[in-house]
């Protein structure tokens, strides 16, 4: 297990590669001689510069990109807070394997490859509302899984989770990383009722309560009010971050999943693009709150690691203009 204890995790998260500044600045310079007006292609030639700067070499490529989707289930699904019951999160998971869920589609026409880690199906994390989410062994059991996920000869990574109830815990790690009024983090997830909203807040706000002692600590509050599908995430991102792979995030629970880093380390998320914005209540104001500017914004709402994976496609688009688009000089174009 790569973490032994929360001091060890919490030494590798403060200690980031910077990425490779000389590999940016050249993409730069090339893309200024590419024959269009310069800056005309707006983030694309930052999606260049950014996969240049955590590959490492000034013409990047994606000829391996993975999505890995981790899957948990969570004890706080007892307050009634989803619209469906947790045997659903294992019946997911077996469609994944079938081949029969969005995702699939999604990464088949992206040219990735599709990981599905399941993580202790059977064993629900703790009811935050009554007792830590996770002990400190299960939560580094969890991020540590999610850390031996990434190998370093990946061009491009995706996370994705599936766990019936986890955007409670996402809303919960949201509210608790950046304060504000707990009804403006939570939404309706998989579509609970006004009712079922009322649960959803109320669970939130008692394991905020329940957990305040470990509020100061963004460590602590993945572990008590966290699940095993976003330490997973957690720790994946952070072992991307060491070896040199950049990241797309999902939606609001991959991002309130990783949030944790960036509290911990000011450029915790520097290797990290926002796939999209998600259409669940709280994603907008989070990847605000992080300063992370989304991709795309098609009002998305499934998880899985689906926005991320549409995004690739985008991210292929840059790297082509870059590495295939003639210069001013090769073209004979006037105005380079």
């Amino acid at each position: 297990m790569p973490f032994k204890s929360l001091e060890e995790l919490r030494s590798a998260c403060l200690d980031l590669p910077a990425g490779n500044e000389a590999a940016q600045a050249a993409v730069a310079r090339r893309q200024d001689t590419l024959t269009k007006p310069q800056g005309s292609l707006g983030r694309l030639e930052e999606i260049a510069g950014w996969l240049a700067r955590w590959q490492g070499q000034d013409m990047p490529k994606l000829e391996r990109v993975k999505v890995i989707v981790f899957a948990g289930n969570h004890g706080v699904t007892a307050q009634g807070v989803s619209a469906f019951p947790a045997e659903v999160t294992v019946q997911m998971v077996a469609n994944f394997a079938h081949g029969g869920a969005a995702i699939n589609q999604f990464a088949r026409a992206a040219g990735a490859e599709l990981d599905v880690i399941p993580l202790d199906l059977d064993r629900p994390t703790g009811d935050f509302t009554q007792e830590p989410a996770m002990d400190e062994a299960d939560f580094l059991a969890a991020v540590s899984a999610g850390y031996d996920t990434v190998e370093e000869n990946l061009d491009l990574v995706c996370f994705g989770e599936m766990g019936i109830g986890n955007t409670t815990p996402a809303a919960a790690i949201a509210a608790a990383l950046f304060g504000g009024e707990v009804q403006g983090w939570t939404g309706r997830g998989t579509g609970v009722d006004d009712a079922g909203l009322k649960r959803k807040v109320a669970a939130i706000e008692a394991g905020l309560k329940r957990h305040s002692a470990a509020l100061a600590d963004p460590l602590q509050v993945a572990a008590s009010l966290g699940g095993r599908e976003l330490a997973a995430i957690f720790g994946a991102t952070l072992a991307a971050r060491h070896r040199g792979v950049p990241v797309l995030l999902d939606g609001f629970v991959c991002t309130a999943a990783v949030a944790p880093l960036a509290r911990l380390h000011a450029q915790g998320l520097a290797h990290a693009f926002s796939a999209h914005v998600s259409a669940e209540a709280g994603h907008r104001r989070l990847l605000e709150a992080l300063e992370l500017k989304p991709l795309l914004d098609l009002g998305m709402r499934l998880g899985e690691g689906s926005g991320a994976c549409l995004a690739v496609n985008i991210v292929r688009s840059a790297l082509e203009c870059h590495a295939r688009m003639a210069s001013f000089a090769e073209a004979g174009v006037s105005g380079g």
